[in-house]
Parts: structure tokens; C-alpha cells; sequence
């Protein structure tokens, strides 16, 4: 059996690319490196399927402490031959550590590294292996592939604290299926001492097969033997893909459990539109997070908020309301936009959304090339509402990939029009003016609110609801018949008509106590000699807010009744198109209304919105509403006490 060792190269005489140089290909991405690390393999793991197969590729980032059983395999063989001196080649240090932790990036389902193992023998279209591991600077070789020069693979050593990554891989061959086993360094350039005098080396290291003239893979059963030795997960029979082992990762001083979580999240945040099924295709690829053997949860992006925006977005950009984006001068087609806007509640910002500069508000247009691997989100203008968000999904044309590629860093997460001769620049920077144009258009609101009305843009209710009845005391929308704290009433008067929530006289039945029934006791009404009686009033608990209630988002009001008695609640509910000032309590055709989803008690017992009879007391209950998009709803809370039989 071939014993794998390391060989260093050094300086040849015509030159070569310093570890330095290669190292610093990425420049100074804002990204973090874990992030950076998902966007990039997963990107080369998305260009090296099969073009000739559309079943779903298998990624997987997995963080583990190699086990006592494989720690010494770990430390004598990739020890082997490794060059002196912890400051030109600090693995050796990290393997004399007492704990070796290592993350793998994988991909199944994939080509593999596969072609010549020999940069000088890959003459032909399959170049896998040598674009990889001996080669810098390639041009992309897959047809709208998100990768450009495949600088990404650069993250690998940048992760590494030693600057080594280890790189098992199942590809095909003329002589069928082959495993391969390679390790590389890189870290700094450095001068050694050798018999005939000091020597430059660049500071690439390979470990491998160095019985010839150039360090090999091992291969077949060998490579399958010292991967098992090592610990790494063995391929199956016909399973073609590549595993990288990333040597003490820099986890950006996150404990490893909190790393997996991170990167979960980052997985959706960054390739939401792999992980979706659209019209009934499957998934494009299915990702996979753990540590130390315990599966983490990768999100949902259509439950996720508020990535589900920004599903709703894309949807709506392969449907057929879709816009197309258009430049005039030069005329050119540029892509599709789709939008989407709904009442969010407050998001939390997470460590990753954070990154993408999406905070407590969703207000951004996704951008992406034809590969459909996330750029970035480009911030838009925010809403008039805080309790409205929008997404948006742009998604270039086919025809104009390698526009928007030459756009990009060689980190992938952002278009500069600027670095763009004429007419490339004026594409993008056009894209980005259609694109804010489209929404102008979709913010445009220009309701009219009547004197006396509390609402909120796009179906958003006011976070108070006092303002509904002009002079009614309390920061709800229920009438209140008295000063604060008060349940007493004047004498008797003549009856007259109530004024209802809007403003608005109403007659109520006998049923009602508006003109002084006396649902708790006391004397009829009209009795000179009875004590003052206690109308019902609704004491509101806080504010309203949001709750996450299926798809959409449920206005929650929570509220008292202090009055004892039985009493009938309701909500009359209105909205006031957008630019016309008309207020509507029937929907128009074609328009969504607000409505009363339920009540809800404080057991978290549900009751139907049609007739809800509550014994007053102390219990605190909950309206359920769900407002109406691209209105401007106005709302009204009413309570009646009910005569008893």
C-alpha cells in the first residue's frame, strides 16, 4: 500500500503564484467566512452536476471532533514527510493538539472531481480535478454556472487555521468509477535551507501519492482504505460527488453548536431558491446541517419569515404577472421582477439576516443570475407602514449571464455597474432603475382618511385604536361610556340613538343595554329610586400586535370585560381604497375585506366570530382579525350586554 506523504512546491524558474497571492483572491469581502463558505460551495457544488440529469443534488455541512479511534491515524499519517517548522506549515501543531476538530462540506449526486490528475494532461472538456486542486484563475466551464474564475475555492484554506483541507472524491472514468484522496496546503511562501543551499517554496503543499515526479491522489482502494482510516464517510456503490475536510475551521468564536445553527441558517437565507419546489418540480438540491453526529434543522424557506416573502416574490416572477424589465437605450431585455407585499409583524433579526442588512423590516429585492444563487438583497425604499413589508425577486436573462457575471466580485454578492464598460454598465444600472420604479408603483398609496378614523396603510391596523370615536376615553376602539375607572352612568334620559363605532346613529334593539338595561342586577329601567347602572365597557390589555398564524400574519388585540354580566362583543370593520377616498363596508368585486377570524379566551379556547357571548370579569381575551392587503382598513370594537331570558 502506497504510504501518502507531503510534497512542497517550490519556486520553478520561470515563477509561480505565491500562497499568498492565491490566498488574497477573495480581497476583503464584507461576508464572514462561514458565509462565504456556503455561498461558494454550494455554488460549486450546483456547477458540477450532471447537465444531463435533473435529479436533486444532496448538500451536507457537517462539524465533528475526530474520535479517539482515528485521532493517531490522523496524526501519523498526515505527518508523514511534512516540511519542519510550525511557522512555514502549522498543521503540525494542530495535530499535536489534544482535540482535532474538523468541518466537511459535501456534495452527493455530483460529477466529482473527475478528468487528468495532471494539469499538463488536461487538454480535454473535463478539467474537475485540475481546476481544483493544481489550478488558479480558470474561466467557468459550465453553461450559466454560478462560479466565474474559481477564486471560491480559496474559502476552503481561508477557513482552515493551518491553511489544509483534505479532498475525497467519486468521480467517473473511462475505466469506470474511481475513488480519490488528495490533501493541500496553503499558507505562506517561506525559504528552506537545503544541502546545496536555501531554496524559495510557494507555500502549496500537497499530500498524497509522491512516487513520481508529481504528488498523485491515491486512488481505488487505497484512497477508500486511508478514508476509512481517517474517519471520512465512505461513498456508496455508484455514488459519484465530493467531500471536503476543512482542518481546524475558524468558527468565528462560535462554539461549534452555535456554528451549525449559523450555517443552517445561512443555507436558507442564501439558497432559498434551490430548497423550493415550483409547479410541481422537485427541489433543485436538499441540504443538510449537523454537529457531531445531531442533525440541525435547515429552515423552511415558505415558513420561514421572511423568506416566504420572498417565495411569494418569485412565484409571482415565474407567473404569468411576472414584469418584464426592459433597457430602451441600448434596447435590451433584461429579466423578470416579481414582487410581493403583506402585513408582517416585527421580524427578529437573526446573525444572518443581519448580514444581509434585513433587520426588523423586510424591504429588499432579491438579485440573482439564471443559475438562481442568491447575490445579494438590494435594499428598496421602506414602506409607509411599519407593520407592512415587501420582497421582491429579480432574475436576469439568460442572454445577459455574463453581463451580470463580469458585474460581480469574486465573492458573487454584489453587481458594480461601475467595473462594467459601455454598454454593460448601462444594463445594470438600468436594471436598477427599473426596478426601483417598479416599486414607486407598488408603494404608491394615496388613500383619504374620514375625521375621526385610525387606520393604516396596506391592511395594517394603528397600533391605537382611540382615535375611532372622537372623544371616547381609552386606547382601544370600544366605546367607553364613562371617565377612566368609571362604571357608573347619568340618570335616565330619554332614549336617542347611539353613536356607533364610525360616528354614525344606529337604533339598537330592546335586546341591547346601550339605553340602560341592567345586565348585572338592579332595578328596571326608568325607576326613579334605582341606583346608578353600569353600562358594559371594554378595558383593552396593551396594544395590538401581530401573531404568526399560518400564511398570514393575524392582528391580536387582547382586552377585558370589567363590567360583570353577560355581554355580546363584536368588530365592525371598513377600509378605504387606495386613491379614492371611498369607504367601503362591503367588499368591491375583485377586493379582499378585514375580517373577524374568532375570539379567543383566556383558556386559548377558540369561539366563532359570528356570536360571541362573554361573562364579564378579569379574564383578559383575544379578537383575532386578518386585515386586508392594499387597503386601508379602519376598525371598530363594540360591546352590548345581553338581557337575561
Amino acid at each position: 500500500m502506497t504510504q501518502p506523504s507531503w510534497y512542497s512546491q517550490p519556486y520553478p524558474p520561470e515563477g509561480a503564484s505565491a500562497a499568498e497571492g492565491i490566498r488574497n483572491q477573495l480581497g476583503r469581502p464584507e461576508l464572514d467566512l462561514l458565509t462565504i463558505l456556503v455561498r461558494e460551495s454550494a455554488q460549486n457544488s450546483w456547477d458540477a452536476r450532471p447537465l444531463d440529469s435533473s435529479a436533486p443534488i444532496d448538500y451536507g455541512i457537517d462539524l465533528w471532533t475526530v474520535g479517539a479511534g482515528h485521532a493517531d491515524a490522523w496524526r501519523r499519517m498526515l505527518l508523514h514527510g511534512a516540511p519542519a517548522g510550525a511557522e512555514r506549515f502549522p498543521l503540525r501543531d494542530t495535530l499535536r493538539q489534544g482535540t482535532i476538530r474538523v468541518l466537511a462540506v459535501s456534495d452527493r449526486g455530483t460529477r466529482g472531481l473527475g478528468g487528468p490528475t495532471r494539469a499538463d494532461a488536461a487538454v480535454g472538456p473535463e478539467r474537475d480535478f485540475v481546476n481544483f486542486i493544481r489550478n488558479i484563475g480558470e474561466p467557468r466551464d459550465t453553461p450559466l454556472g454560478g462560479g466565474t474564475y474559481g477564486f471560491g475555492k480559496g474559502i476552503f484554506f481561508l477557513l482552515s487555521r493551518p491553511g489544509t483541507v483534505l479532498v475525497h472524491s467519486r468521480c467517473r472514468t473511462p475505466r469506470g468509477v474511481e475513488t480519490r484522496l488528495i490533501g493541500c496546503t496553503l499558507y505562506k511562501s517561506y525559504t528552506g535551507a537545503e544541502p546545496g543551499g536555501s531554496r524559495r517554496y510557494t507555500g502549496r503543499h500537497w499530500w498524497g501519492d509522491t512516487s513520481g515526479e508529481v504528488v498523485e491522489p491515491l486512488v481505488g482502494p487505497e484512497a477508500e482504505a486511508v478514508a476509512h482510516r481517517l474517519g471520512l464517510k465512505p461513498f456508496g456503490p455508484d455514488e459519484t460527488g465530493t467531500t471536503i475536510v476543512v482542518v481546524d475551521p475558524d468558527l468565528d468564536e462560535l462554539t461549534p453548536t452555535e456554528a451549525a445553527s449559523y450555517l443552517a441558517d445561512s443555507l436558507a437565507w442564501h439558497l432559498w431558491p434551490k430548497m423550493i419546489s415550483v409547479g410541481g418540480e422537485p427541489a433543485a438540491m436538499r441540504f443538510s446541517v449537523s454537529c457531531d453526529g445531531v442533525p440541525q434543522s435547515v429552515p423552511d424557506p415558505r415558513r420561514m419569515r421572511p423568506l416566504n416573502l420572498f417565495v411569494a416574490a418569485y412565484e409571482d416572477m415565474v407567473g404569468p404577472d411576472g414584469r418584464r424589465l426592459e433597457c430602451k437605450s441600448p434596447k435590451r431585455y433584461l429579466g423578470r421582477l416579481g414582487l410581493a407585499k403583506r402585513i408582517l409583524p416585527p421580524l427578529e433579526a437573526t446573525r444572518a439576516s443581519r448580514l444581509m442588512d434585513i433587520e426588523d423590516l423586510v424591504h429588499h429585492v432579491c438579485l440573482m443570475r439564471p443559475a438562481e444563487l442568491v447575490v445579494t438583497y438590494r435594499r428598496g425604499p421602506k414602506p409607509p407602514s411599519e407593520n407592512q413589508g415587501y420582497a421582491g425577486v429579480f432574475r436576469a436573462d439568460a442572454a445577459m449571464d455574463e453581463v451580470y457575471a463580469k458585474a460581480e466580485p469574486p465573492t458573487h454578492d454584489a453587481w458594480h455597474p461601475q467595473s462594467l464598460p459601455y454598454p454593460e454598465s448601462t444594463f445594470v444600472k438600468t436594471t436598477f432603475t427599473r426596478i426601483d420604479e417598479a416599486l414607486d408603483g407598488l408603494l404608491g398609496l394615496h388613500g383619504i382618511l374620514r375625521p375621526g378614523a385610525s387606520s393604516v396603510a396596506l391592511g395594517a391596523a394603528s397600533t391605537h385604536f382611540s382615535g375611532l370615536v372622537g372623544g371616547a376615553w381609552g386606547i382601544g376602539g370600544a366605546t367607553d361610556y364613562g371617565k377612566p375607572g368609571s362604571t357608573a352612568v347619568p340618570a335616565p334620559r330619554r332614549r336617542k340613538p347611539e353613536a356607533d363605532a364610525f360616528g354614525t346613529a344606529e337604533h339598537k334593539s330592546p335586546a341591547t343595554a346601550f339605553d340602560g338595561d341592567c345586565p348585572s342586577g338592579g332595578s328596571a329601567a326608568g325607576d326613579p329610586t334605582a341606583p346608578p347602572r353600569r353600562r358594559p365597557r371594554v378595558e383593552y390589555v396593551g396594544e395590538p400586535y401581530y401573531e404568526d398564524r399560518g400564511a398570514d400574519p393575524l392582528l391580536i388585540q387582547e382586552f377585558r370585560l370589567p363590567v360583570p354580566g353577560r355581554q355580546r362583543v363584536s368588530i365592525e370593520l371598513a377600509v378605504v381604497l387606495p386613491g379614492s377616498g371611498v369607504h367601503e363596508t362591503d367588499p368591491p368585486v375583485g377586493a379582499s375585506m378585514p375580517t373577524l377570524v374568532g375570539w379567543q379566551d383566556d383558556q386559548q379556547r377558540f369561539h366563532q366570530p359570528e356570536d360571541c357571548v362573554i361573562e364579564g370579569g378579569n379574564a383578559v381575551w383575544r379578537a383575532l382579525v386578518r386585515p386586508a392587503a392594499d387597503t386601508m382598513t379602519e376598525i371598530g370594537v363594540r360591546v352590548e350586554a345581553v338581557t337575561w331570558p
